[in-house]
């Protein structure tokens, strides 16, 4: 029985997520505002708070890529990893005090050109504007001992893009980000998932760690960890509703 690639809630997922790495994916946090296009990419923070809330009532910890990635399947407390995309300031303004709440690390990974602006690449699709953490912002986020990772410089389509300008989005948001914030950045997520051999390699010439996808499942150790997979969070639909019936009704049948 395939699982969905969303996740709204621990039960279906919590067996699975015991045998390897499981890491989830957020981008917007808190209500969605009027006119938004990609409903999907917003999590109520009251529904953030219960999906954190199960995660730690059944002993999963919230911590670092690198920990969590070196923990053996099996220990007490079992390792996920948060992350967040593109550095919204609804996700610095609501997450941090339940990710404290929770004693739970998290990684933001920011598009090093636009700090302190907008998402652009989304109004260029229509979507309304939202704000992005400022470098004040990012500093307090660490600062509460959460992690960065580079989102490129601009969050573009790295496949799409001349190889040249692809490198460029990849190392040189690397350093703009080290140069602005003093620490070293050791992972990276493909903007819309979108990566193919070439980037990868790139990524690895840059001398990132690890790099994060868009596509479903847990991590184990012999896997490698420029192509980590992610489950997208996010509130349950009518489809997602009637997905999930389906596949009780299979499971009884």
């Amino acid at each position: 029985m395939a699982l969905s690639s969303y996740y709204h809630s621990l039960k279906p997922f919590r067996k699975l997520f015991e045998t390897a790495v499981p890491m989830l994916t957020y981008h917007k946090l808190g209500p969605r505002p009027r006119g938004v296009r990609l409903k999907g990419l917003y999590v109520s923070q009251k529904l953030f708070a219960q999906q954190l809330a199960e995660l730690r009532e059944a002993r999963f910890n919230a911590t670092t890529v690198d920990k969590a990635l070196f923990i053996a399947a099996g220990k007490s407390p079992r390792p996920v990893v948060l992350t967040f995309d593109d550095g919204f300031c609804n996700v610095f303004r609501h997450s941090l005090p339940l990710l404290a709440e929770n004693k739970f690390q998290a990684i933001e990974f920011l598009v090093a050109d636009l700090i302190g602006r907008t998402n652009e690449w989304e109004q260029r699709e229509g979507e309304i504007s939202e704000p992005l953490m400022d470098a004040a912002q990012v500093r307090e986020w660490l600062a509460a001992g959460h992690e960065i990772g580079s989102h490129t410089l601009t969050h573009p389509h790295l496949t799409q893009i001349p190889i040249d300008q692809a490198r460029e989005e990849i190392s040189a948001s690397k350093k703009k980000l080290e140069d602005l914030f003093g620490c070293p950045i050791q992972h990276f997520c493909y903007p819309f998932g979108d990566w193919n051999e070439t980037v990868r390699d790139l990524v690895m010439a840059a001398g990132y760690r690890t790099a994060c996808t868009t596509a479903a499942g847990v991590n184990a150790p012999d896997e490698s960890p420029y192509t980590l997979k992610r489950f997208t969070a996010r509130y349950p639909s009518r489809s997602l509703a009637a997905m999930w019936s389906r596949m009780q009704m299979r499971l009884v049948s």
